[in-house]
């Protein structure tokens, strides 16, 4: 089955909350959170979505989605994964063969854990699972189904103005070209944790906010897409020796935020959402408007929706799934 839209960490779209400006807030109060129930576990990535509450000082309760999530093994902690103080139980021994439960100690037993609260029933249900379904989306379809549910919905993106801005996660930006048309800032993934290189993932923001998405794309941003394929290999390469070679560079359509944006993860890493029902290389979007500037006002695009998605309704009601 296809794969549906990845659930992001994410500051993506929060349709119902209110926007803010990056500010510092208090941590969250985990050790206070009443578990409400699992939304989704994934065997796959090894992780586990849940839906909590917090009570505040009036006695109200607060939607949260907790997430917590297995780390890749970090190559120069293996030693010590294996010497300090780690229980060995065993399971099952057959001839040469034998399987263990292993215990290793709290500084190694990381869980990377992802917060999203307040949260709202749109968020709740997003991390939820769902089934999906495959929409075949022509040019008409976009104009007269998909762009004006777009516009129709307030889909937030101020975390993306925030780092443009250096609101916030001004520290984290691992590269920017400023230039207000066909310039771009390079930062961490927030699925990333930064200590190892087999889940590399980094997000290219482009500082232009009138480019929605694939579909906008025209000959007209060549030289900016080309600024971040050339650009943003050379900054991977220069800050984590990745080189361009060993580098996935793709957009998503439909994106999981309306504010162009390009992804680049590690070859070697099966990155959620880089399945090709939604990827598109960057290098071929290249070469289609290189041949063509609007090959994405022409062409059909195919993409995943999961059974809740408001988008999957527009298309039932007209009668294209």
């Amino acid at each position: 089955m296809a794969e549906g839209p990845p659930p992001k960490r994410k500051r993506e779209e929060e349709a119902g909350a209110e926007p803010h400006d990056g500010a510092a807030s208090a941590p969250f109060p985990l050790a206070e959170l009443r578990l409400r129930r699992v939304l989704r576990e994934s065997a796959r990535v090894k992780a586990v979505f849940l839906h909590g509450e917090v009570t505040g000082p009036s006695g109200e309760g607060t939607d949260a989605v907790v997430i917590l999530e297995k780390t890749p093994f970090q190559e120069e902690k293996v030693s010590d994964l294996l010497k300090k103080h780690t229980k060995l139980e065993l399971q099952m021994r057959n001839d040469i063969y034998s399987t263990y439960h292993l215990y290793p100690p709290p500084e190694l037993s990381e869980i990377k854990t992802t917060v999203v609260y307040p949260a709202t029933e749109k968020h709740l249900q997003k991390y939820l699972h769902q089934e999906v379904h495959l929409i075949r989306e022509t040019w008409e379809d976009y104009k007269n189904i998909t762009l004006p549910f777009i516009q129709s919905q307030s889909f937030s993106v101020q975390w993306v103005y925030n780092i443009l801005e250096k609101k916030a996660e001004a520290d984290r930006i691992i590269y920017e070209n400023p230039d207000p048309c066909n310039g771009f800032v390079l930062v961490p993934d927030l699925k990333w944790n930064q200590n190892q290189l087999d889940d590399l993932y980094l997000i290219a923001l482009i500082h232009c906010r009138e480019v929605k998405s694939l579909r906008d794309l025209t000959a007209e941003h060549l030289p900016l897409l080309r600024n971040i394929l050339e650009e943003g290999k050379e900054a991977v390469a220069k800050r984590f020796g990745v080189p361009g070679s060993q580098l996935r560079i793709y957009l998503h359509y439909q994106p999981s935020y309306y504010h162009l944006h390009v992804h680049f993860t590690a070859l070697s890493y099966d990155a959620p959402g880089s399945s090709v029902e939604r990827a598109h290389l960057l290098t071929d979007v290249i070469d289609n408007l290189a041949l063509d500037s609007t090959y994405y006002q022409k062409r059909a695009l195919t993409f995943a929706l999961r059974a809740d998605e408001l988008l999957l309704k527009k298309f039932q009601e007209a009668g294209r799934v």
